[in-house]
């Protein structure tokens, strides 16, 4: 069964998703992102740009199939047709079709009150179908 974590309080959605794929690229994590279009199009700027020292290795789903197969980011509006089977970031406002073949799927939350009222109910979702979430607030971790 998936493992489902929620990240929560993050200050900035695109922010903290580039530092989570990094950590996950450098744990070598294989990693699909999924998300609104123009979402997607900011975090493939920003994983360019985040760092000046940093960048972490990605495609669009769109891409060639051999390039998405090496890619260990791939950024996808929907996960069908995807390689890689082991994390979903899903950074988009519905819950994501298909996200039980994963190992892991991150949901990530920011302090807006619109998308913590959306998690609630990605968060309902998962909990009436059986999953153990985890919680994680960046918030808490932040402050320590």
């Amino acid at each position: 069964m998936t493992e489902v974590a929620f990240h929560f309080n993050a200050p900035d959605k695109l922010s903290y998703a580039c530092r989570l794929l990094r950590k996950a690229v450098g744990s070598g994590a294989r990693v699909v992102v999924t998300g609104e279009d123009r979402l997607l199009r900011e975090l493939d700027v920003a994983l360019w740009t985040f760092g000046p020292l940093e960048f972490v290795p990605h495609c669009h789903a769109a891409a060639d199939t051999a390039l998405v197969a090496a890619s260990p980011v791939v950024l996808a509006p929907s996960v069908h047709g995807t390689p890689h089977q082991q994390v979903l970031v899903n950074l988009g406002e519905p819950v994501p079709d298909g996200f039980e073949r994963f190992e892991r799927l991150i949901e990530v939350v920011t302090l807006d009150d619109d998308d913590r009222q959306r998690a609630r109910g990605r968060w309902k979702h998962y909990a009436d179908r059986g999953y153990a979430i985890k919680r994680h607030d960046l918030a808490l971790k932040e402050s320590a």
